[in-house]
């Protein structure tokens, strides 16, 4: 079908299509969870949403490693050095995996003070805790498979990791039905047993990459070497990345907490909300996948312009992506949100949390082909200063102001919302600038 396509645009949406593909694998596969845990009560759904966005926390960490691999392996391959992406890779992937570890050491412990710090009623505490503390076990295969991704991604491969998401995915479902109900012999585990089937499916997913890089299934030479000087150079782009992501993640939980203070149905909601959300995310971020390679991959071959061109147009196929799905969020929520809980009051939130965010799609759009572009190009220093300057005196700020004054939710969602717009006009107009041109990796 593909065929039917001018060649510039077939190479973009060959890298878009498949990432789009795989990153909403990635959310069903969340999104089943809740679905499941979801027929327990509003309880378990609070419980599994609040775990997982904690957990992004720690993800946050990853941003170093997906933008330095990003950015400095597409180079690489843009310039046709492939035994340097592959010392590349190997750094990373030694480096990914040395990491892990006090990190799980250190969200296993902090695990247990996450549900209480966001102000829950003991009953999400106690399903909470020991789910964020099981799926901690999964870091060391999250780390190292999220580099194997964003290398294949870097060299242009984006059907590899889909094709293995695609197999996740099923027996993710399979392991749920077995461990959440207790089916077939298997105890009934409820909420652990969502946890214990996402660390399984996670160990499984990161043997396949390691079998196909020992293989020589990748594009990359397999290898076991360290390289100091390219660790550096990136950490020299994953780094402030890497803390824009922090602070993100930092500034989104101190939102659930302004949130979580309107009761157990408007969190369950602003759960299910998000999980839907993150379905016409999926689009954005596949194109977002395609704008980080094709920048490096562009300015490695020393071709800026060409970068800049290919940036745009996958800007303009997002924007048409995620307004197509935001006539879904604003028009029908109800008929999507019943698929995640039954409960009327959490339906109700949840599709309020809906009609709103579906305004703010095209901004979205903006954000996400953007902010990866300038990442790609290395340019992390200056997504940092905009992410988190609108982030504090756009949303956080004032929506913690306005929802102590009016004590309504809506306000708080209005500076959700315009703190997207505000970073979509920032970010176009860094990009237009061209500065990005110039950053060394």
């Amino acid at each position: 079908m593909l065929k039917y396509f001018p060649k510039k645009h077939q190479k973009i949406l060959r890298l878009s299509i498949p990432a789009a593909i795989n990153s909403l694998l990635d959310m069903l596969q969340v999104i089943t969870d809740l679905i499941m845990v979801g027929r327990i009560s509003a309880f378990a759904v609070a419980a599994v949403g609040l775990g997982l966005q904690s957990l992004t926390f720690m993800f946050a960490i990853l941003t170093l490693l997906h933008v330095g691999t990003s950015a400095l392996l597409s180079r690489f391959v843009g310039a046709g050095l492939m035994m340097r992406a592959s010392t590349g890779l190997s750094t990373l992937l030694r480096f990914a995996l040395f990491l892990s570890f006090p990190m799980m050491l250190l969200w296993y412990v902090l695990s247990s003070n996450v549900y209480v710090w966001f102000g829950t009623v003991p009953e999400v505490v106690v399903l909470g805790e020991d789910y964020v503390q099981m799926l901690t076990l999964m870091l060391p295969f999250v780390f190292v498979k999220l580099v194997f991704v964003t290398a294949l991604n870097a060299a242009g491969d984006t059907k590899t990791s889909m094709y293995i998401k695609i197999g996740s995915i099923f027996f993710n479902i399979f392991l749920n039905y077995l461990f959440i109900f207790g089916h077939f012999g298997f105890p009934e585990l409820g909420v652990m047993g969502a946890a214990l089937a996402t660390v399984i499916v996670n160990i499984l997913e990161t043997l396949i990459y390691i079998w196909l890089y020992t293989k020589r299934k990748m594009p990359y030479i397999p290898m076991w070497q360290y390289s100091e000087s390219l660790m550096k150079r990136a950490l020299k782009v994953g780094i402030p990345a890497s803390f824009e992501r922090t602070l993100t993640f930092g500034s989104f939980m101190l939102f659930t907490v302004i949130i979580a203070h309107n009761g157990t149905e408007v969190l369950a909601g602003y759960q299910i909300g998000l999980r839907v959300e993150g379905l016409a995310f999926m689009p954005g971020i596949g194109f977002t996948v395609a704008a980080m390679a094709l920048m490096g991959q562009g300015l490695g071959a020393k071709k800026p312009l060409q970068a800049r061109e290919d940036v745009l147009l996958v800007l303009k196929y997002t924007i048409g992506f995620m307004f197509f799905l935001s006539f879904f969020m604003v028009f029908m929520p109800e008929q999507i949100v019943w698929f995640f809980t039954d409960d009327a009051q959490t339906i109700e939130e949840a599709s309020l949390y809906l009609r709103i965010v579906g305004l703010s799609q095209i901004p979205l759009a903006f954000n996400f082909v953007l902010s990866g572009a300038l990442r790609g190009a290395g340019d992390t220093k200056r997504t940092l200063k905009i992410s988190l300057v609108s982030l504090w005196f756009v949303r956080i700020i004032p929506a913690f102001v306005l929802s102590w004054y009016f004590d309504n939710i809506m306000v708080v969602y209005f500076a959700m919302i315009s703190d997207t717009l505000v970073k979509a006009v920032w970010l176009w107009k860094t990009f237009d600038k061209g500065q990005w041109m110039r950053v060394k990796v």
